[in-house]
Order: structure tokens, then sequence, then C-alpha cells
């Protein structure tokens, strides 16, 4: 775990795979809010994401770390992949709790359309006593704040929004163009588009027989 600066961010997800959007949400974050350090914690089961073309979780961890590497506020955490079963956030911000201690506040980095379903959430009631919550802009999502707080009481008060520039890039589409042997540079940092291309992620045994076809022309 890390030392116990005063403020903390939170960047949960399956990161299958990590890309630049998720790179400059969490630069905005910590620019921002004056987070001393964000944590990027790779789920090990998602409870809301079944995709039939993954990468396993210690492979998610990996182009996580490398992803981060070239910044020193941003540190990749191994915390959901150690734990068995589904990854919940609650049981996620416990453990930091505990560990850090109450004199570190945490602020949890959400997209908007994970807040509009933050009420589905396990023990999503006290979520915000727990952190509170930056929610970036993602296309087609404008949570409704006086409707959740209906059913999440205090959450309107610690939910802070980011201006972080809106990058229209999603991991399902990155998977779907390796498997279509289109180019994922910039989208990805290059150290995870080398990662992906090495070790073969997200070919199905067709793909991988078709990009091998392809090679064995030039």
């Amino acid at each position: 775990m890390p030392d116990c600066p005063r403020r903390i961010g939170v960047f949960g997800g399956t990161f299958d795979p990590i890309h630049s959007g998720h790179l400059c949400v969490a630069e905005e974050a910590r620019d921002s809010l004056g987070l001393a350090q964000v944590l990027f914690i790779p789920a090990r089961v998602s409870p809301f994401k079944l995709v039939q073309v993954s990468a396993t979780a210690e492979d998610r961890l990996a182009m996580v770390q490398l992803a981060v590497a070239d910044n020193p506020a941003f540190r990749a955490l191994r915390l959901e992949i150690d734990r068995p079963g589904p990854s919940f956030t609650v049981d996620t911000l416990r453990a930091l709790r505990v560990e850090l201690g109450e004199d570190c506040e945490l602020v949890l980095i959400l997209g908007g359309d994970a807040l509009a379903s933050l009420a589905s959430w396990r023990e999503a009631r006290i979520l915000p006593s727990l952190a509170r919550i930056a929610v970036y802009p993602r296309p087609g999502a404008a949570p409704d704040l006086a409707r959740l707080e209906q059913d999440l009481p205090g959450l309107r008060a610690a939910v802070v929004e980011l201006d972080a520039v809106q990058m229209d890039i999603s991991a399902s589409e990155i998977r779907q163009r390796v498997q279509d042997g289109r180019s994922i540079r910039y989208l990805v940092p290059a150290p995870v588009e080398t990662f992906i291309r090495e070790h073969h992620l997200y070919l199905t045994e067709r793909d991988g027989a078709r990009q091998l076809r392809r090679c064995s022309c030039l």
C-alpha cells in the first residue's frame, strides 16, 4: 500500500485494456483536485461486465502498470485482483480506509454513466461516507443527481464534477479493432499496444489464424 498523503484518487475498472481516455481523466482529477496520488485498481471480476474476448486479470494489471509507469503520481494496485470473487467498490474503499487511516481523504473517480447506475451497486448508500466522488463526463450520460439523491442521501454533497476532455474511446472498440487487425495507435499508450500485440490479446483462434495468413503473404 502507498504511504498516506492527505488526498488520494481511487480509479477502478476492468481496464480491458486501459486506454488514453483513462489516463487523461486521471490526470485531470490529479491536477484539478490536488490529488497526491491516483491509484489504478483493476477489477478481478467486474459484477457488471461480461465480455467474450478479454484479457486475464494479470495481463490487465500488467497493462495498467505499463501505462502509469511514466507518471510518479500514478500507481497500479493489485488489491482487487488478489481478492477472490467479484470486485465490489465498497470492499475496496473499506480496505483502503483501514490501511491508510482516517486522516487520508479518498476520492473515487467515476464516469457519468457509472454514477447514473450507482444506486444498484453493493451497499451504495454508504459510498458517500467512504469517499468523495469525482465524476467525469461520458458521451450520452447525464446523471440526475436530484433523483439519485433520493436513493442515496448525501450523494450530492459528495460529488464533484471534473472538466475532463471527453474522449470517446471505449475498451470494447479497442478490442474489436485488434480482432479486425486495425491500428490502436494513440488509443492506448505505446507500451500497452506492444504488450497487446506481443501477447496476442483479444484475438480468437480464428482472428489469430486470419492475421497469420496476412503476415505470410507479405
